[in-house]
């Protein structure tokens, strides 16, 4: 049947209201798009994931590509430093002293202290030599006078730290009457103090050689490499046996009258390794990524800079 539209008017005028037969189509509700998830609030002082520390593993591999780009070889051998300088640096000073025992000179006479900091020169520079030439026979990349000016470099800061060790160590045990450990834990700062100041003072020197010159980008990464270097100076002073029953480590690192001069150098070098590698595995487990000298240059200058 059709219908009048809604409130129309028949012929006597009046208004009618026309019910409709035919059914309203169903009402469709609109469509709305899907709420979007609230973020989630991150913990108050818990750091973005892109902020945390990697492994150490990939912080050295970063720092090798850095390295290679930059062409900052000191940053690139610096990554190294742990596993063919140390050793020797101990090793050399040591070499040393016995040459220069055989040479009458005495452990508090200016001979002494020079020529076993000229040791502790020549095993750094002769380990990090080694260890390119090593790298070039596998067909890695080497910069010949690169890898001279960076070797020049460290041995000329372990040429400070090495000549100060001797007489640090005279002042504090003898002079001043210090107990073993308050003994080892100064020297470590002292000559860690003076490795620092070798290795600004190289900086200048072999700049001309390719090396990059000290300024602020690098004085903290030279700083923190010395502090490492300070472990390992410390635990140095355990091959003192002049302690007696105060230098618990004797039994490991303690250079014996009886042993031979090649035993008594590699217990050396073996003490500062163990010096070296316990610090700085302090500071790959507490600093944060870009507060590390292992860590990338550009890193570094990132969290210098924020």
């Amino acid at each position: 049947r059709l219908s009048a539209p809604p409130n129309s008017t028949c012929e006597s005028g009046q208004p009618t209201q026309v019910q409709d037969d035919v059914a309203a189509p169903p009402r469709q509700t609109p469509r709305t798009a899907p709420p979007r998830p609230r973020p989630v609030a991150r913990a108050r002082g818990v750091p973005a994931l892109a902020a945390r520390s990697p492994p150490f593993h990939r912080r050295r591999a970063a720092l090798g590509r850095d390295a290679e780009l930059s062409g900052d070889a000191s940053a690139q051998d610096d990554a190294r430093g742990d596993r063919d300088k140390i050793f020797p640096a101990g090793f050399g000073w040591q070499g040393a002293s016995v040459l220069a025992g055989q040479m009458e000179c005495a452990p508090d006479s200016v001979n002494f202290f020079l020529m076993t900091g000229a040791g502790d020169f020549a095993g750094v520079l002769t380990g990090h030599m080694l260890f390119s030439a090593a790298k070039s026979a596998l067909g890695r990349k080497s910069n010949l006078s690169l890898d001279l000016s960076t070797g020049l470099w460290l041995a000329t800061a372990a040429f400070c730290s090495g000549t100060a060790w001797q007489p640090v160590v005279n002042l504090l045990h003898d002079g001043m009457g210090l107990s073993f450990a308050p003994a080892a834990v100064a020297t470590g700062a002292a000559t860690g103090l003076a490795f620092f100041g070798g290795l600004r003072l190289g900086r200048t020197l072999y700049a001309p050689l390719g090396l990059a010159p000290g300024d602020s980008s690098n004085r903290y990464a030279d700083a923190m490499l010395s502090v490492s270097i300070g472990g390992a100076t410390g635990i140095f002073v355990g091959t003192d046996i002049s302690f007696g029953a105060e230098n618990v480590l004797r039994p490991f690192f303690g250079v014996e009258s009886g042993m031979t001069d090649m035993e008594g150098m590699v217990r050396a070098g073996m003490s500062t390794s163990v010096g070296f590698l316990g610090v700085q595995a302090v500071q790959n487990a507490a600093l944060p990524y870009g507060a590390n000298w292992l860590d990338p240059p550009k890193a570094q200058a990132a969290r210098t800079a924020s």
